[in-house]
């Protein structure tokens, strides 16, 4: 098959066309550098759909939660995308890709597009090309993307920065995950769910998590986030959670929205050179590394210097020691 150049396949994903969507999906997640003036034309029509980031702790029904509520979205008429963030392994940088598995119910929807991606060594619970791919189901016409991360615990708080309602999901019997969420993920709700609620260790939970919630101060939107019960075993809960997105959609119109917009944006940037710099720093360390692991091997020099070497060798300070 003759390769399809980037700049082709933009027209074809503002018309839906979901190989074309696929196709450039995996440019971006691939890095591949000819598809980087598309993705800016991408970027640049983007801005139309409402991104949901959904985290928390592992166990707690994340990905259950998003195929039940991709199913209440669709009998609205919505359309919706998903992109599920798995953890990769260390060795292939592959992924599991079992959100697909787990919501296989919705994957043959029309109106529906799923997207597993391997997080490839990014922390913080975001694969690097997250934010690029969000921005193509954008300009396809999707109306909901729904951005759920990989669920590493209280270090995962990128998600905060990536999409206009967090949801942060906890569940009962999962041993202290009330206190996981209070050390690292408490603030960076708009909305907490607790899931699994038919489960009557559920109120404890709810109980918690509202108190600990009572003192804390609005939003600049003068938003406070809701605690919401669901179980998507009895349907509990799910038409309450989809009106506190839309009621936190709604709160975001006007300055507050613009605000984190622009919060989005900052943080998309420093990702994007974060990611170039590296990128154009690995030919380097190809060459360099084996000397300095040496050096390091035999207690010859300290992992600091030989980074503040490697550093300046990449900026060209070193030329004018």
């Amino acid at each position: 098959m003759a390769y399809t150049p980037s700049a082709e396949l933009v027209g074809r994903v503002e018309k839906g066309e979901t190989f074309a969507v696929a196709r450039l999906i995996s440019r971006a997640e691939a890095g591949v550098p000819e598809a980087r003036a598309a993705i800016g034309e991408i970027y640049r029509k983007a801005g139309r759909a409402h991104v949901v980031g959904i985290t928390g702790v592992p166990g707690s029904g994340k990905s259950t939660l998003v195929g039940v509520l991709v199913k209440k979205l669709r009998a609205t008429g919505a359309t919706i995308a998903v992109v599920a963030i798995d953890p990769s392994s260390p060795y292939s940088g592959g992924s599991i890709l079992g959100d697909r598995i787990r919501m296989a119910d919705v994957a043959l929807d029309p109106g529906v597009f799923i997207r597993s991606m391997a997080t490839r060594g990014a922390v913080g619970g975001m694969a690097h090309a997250a934010l690029d791919v969000v921005d193509i189901l954008d300009v396809a016409g999707f109306d909901w993307i729904v951005l759920e991360t990989v669920g590493v615990g209280q270090d995962e708080v990128e998600i905060a920065h990536a999409s206009h309602t967090t949801v942060v999901v906890s569940a009962p019997g999962l041993g202290d995950e009330v206190q996981a969420i209070k050390a690292g993920i408490l603030e960076i709700a708009d909305i907490h769910v607790v899931s699994k609620c038919d489960r009557s260790d559920a109120n404890r939970t709810l109980t918690d998590l509202k108190m600990m919630l009572k003192e804390a101060m609005p939003g600049d939107s003068g938003w406070r986030p809701p605690v919401v019960g669901v179980s998507a075993l009895n349907d509990q809960g799910l038409d309450t959670l989809l009106e506190a997105a839309a009621r936190h959609r709604k709160a975001l119109d006007g300055p507050a929205g613009e605000r984190r917009r622009r919060h989005i944006a900052a943080f998309r940037l420093a990702k994007t050179a974060e990611t170039l710099v590296l990128e154009r720093l690995k030919p380097l360390m190809a060459t360099c590394s084996a000397d300095a692991a040496q050096k390091l091997s035999a207690r010859h020099s300290d992992p600091y210097s030989e980074a503040d070497r490697l550093v300046g060798e990449f900026t060209g300070e070193n030329d004018h020691d």
